[in-house]
């Protein structure tokens, strides 16, 4: 990829968060005029205005000014940033560049890039792959939407062997050159269609992750997803499936508790999962994907088991909290779309007392009643979401609703039986109510614990 001469050119950064802040600090290294803006009110952002203005960067905060974003040579939006809004377009109009941040920083790293996306599991795999890669005794610096802002490694006196970031499709909307060496397509179901046309568009969006690959570049792609077969078909880079026990190129599949992977036509590698402790078939499913990706990125077979056998989940992630009369209580805050609250029920033990709702992004729930609903014996519904679910759910399961989290956790055990699980899988964002999928897990967690040691 082609660098850009940042020196003396405007430069506009969308958005004053951790990606923006940081953002400008690499711009004002690279001699660049930059300028800051974010829509959030100046009193909101008075400690970084500060920080800001210490290395000469420009503040303008409390609104999108259109007349200002056309002012610039160069618009570099945060992943938070819709770029649909009326100034970034009028930019593009005006023939202003305008990228995300992912792309800015990939034109400075030097280091192959392993990049991740897809609906669910994008935090857990790249985690893995990164583990995998450490154990291999390999340097890797893992960023992205997992939380640590790509164009960090930019700014790093030495490159690491191995870059691994997480990416939403939020942040493949705002790339042109971007090429990984090593790109993984998870899976693909309804989420963010708030925010998207409709489902083809979210599709697309997470198909570019491809787009600029060539031979000699890895695509790791799921072979039981037919949305994702649609979009690979005609792609340049090697494709190694993950889901596909009937290859016998690069490939893996899940086979009882164990990962097979198939590393060329006659070379096979098993992984034996029972000892680690990732519950339900689709972090099975993560493992094929994660160890396809690390092997392409130089790990070890050694290196492979090694990074698997330290692991565990991140919070809120069908994390256990507590058993309460025989109830096993499960936070699943982070499932904030139909298909993770499927993949959370089935790894339930027993029959399950379902939390869900929140802030709609615009899928369908009936999908659940049509895969798990044999799993699911009562539905405890909360938040702006609460009534589209009851109707998508219809009257075949009961149905309570709450007002709160102590409420919600008080009737789901109220109904539940020894044996059931008590699960916060929501489907929904939490923004109605919550600053973010963690605080509401934490209320969850605490509710939980609260009533546990109400018991005894």
């Amino acid at each position: 990829m082609k660098r850009i001469d940042l020196k003396n050119k405007k430069t506009l950064v969308v958005g004053a968060g951790k990606t923006g802040t940081a953002l400008a600090g690499f711009l004002v290294q690279k001699k660049a005029k930059v300028t800051v803006t974010d829509a959030a009110m100046p009193e909101e952002l008075t400690d970084t205005a500060a920080i800001l203005s210490e290395t000469g960067v420009q503040t303008v905060f409390g609104k999108h000014d259109p007349g200002l974003f056309c002012s610039f040579d160069l618009v570099i939006l945060s992943p938070g940033v819709d770029p649909r809004i009326a100034p970034v377009q009028n930019a593009r109009a005006g023939g202003v560049t305008v990228i995300g941040e992912i792309e800015l920083a990939a034109r400075f790293i030097e280091s192959p890039i392993v990049c991740v996306t897809g609906t669910n599991g994008k935090t857990t795999v790249t985690r893995m792959i990164a583990a995998m890669l450490e154990k291999s005794g390999k340097s890797v610096f893992v960023c992205g939407n997992i939380g640590t802002p790509l164009i960090l490694a930019a700014q790093l006196s030495k490159q690491p062997d191995v870059v691994v970031v997480e990416v939403s499709s939020f942040q493949l909307d705002t790339t042109i050159d971007f090429c990984p060496a090593v790109a993984v397509l998870l899976n693909i179901t309804e989420d963010h269609l708030d925010r998207y046309a409709d489902f083809d568009a979210y599709a697309a969006s997470k198909a570019r992750i491809f787009e600029n690959q060539a031979e000699g570049d890895t695509a790791v792609v799921n072979a039981a997803d037919r949305v994702v077969w649609g979009l690979v078909k005609d792609i340049k880079a090697e494709k190694c499936w993950f889901n596909d026990d009937s290859s016998k190129g690069c490939s893996a599949f899940v086979a009882g508790r164990d990962v097979i992977v198939r590393m060329g036509k006659t070379e096979t590698f098993r992984i034996c999962c029972e000892s680690f402790p990732l519950p339900g078939r689709h972090n099975l499913e993560n493992i094929s994907a994660a160890a396809l990706a690390a092997l392409a990125a130089g790990a070890t077979q050694a290196g492979i088991l090694e990074g698997l056998a330290g692991f565990t989940l991140d919070p809120h992630r069908i994390e256990y909290i507590a058993e309460i009369n025989g109830v096993a209580c499960y936070d699943d805050s982070k499932a904030t779309n139909v298909d993770a609250v499927i993949k959370a029920v089935c790894a339930m033990p027993g029959s399950v007392i379902l939390i869900m709702g929140g802030r709609d992004k615009g899928g369908g729930y009936e999908r659940l009643l049509e895969t798990v609903g044999e799993k699911v014996r009562a539905f405890v519904l909360m938040g702006e979401a609460a009534e589209k679910i009851r109707r998508a759910i219809g009257g075949g399961k009961e149905i309570v609703f709450a007002n709160n989290m102590e409420k919600a956790v008080d009737l789901g055990l109220k109904m539940a039986r020894p044996g059931d699980s008590l699960l916060l899988s929501p489907a929904c964002s939490s923004f109605d109510a919550y600053i973010s999928y963690a605080s509401r897990g934490e209320d969850f967690k605490q509710a939980v614990m609260t009533t546990k040691k109400g018991k005894k």
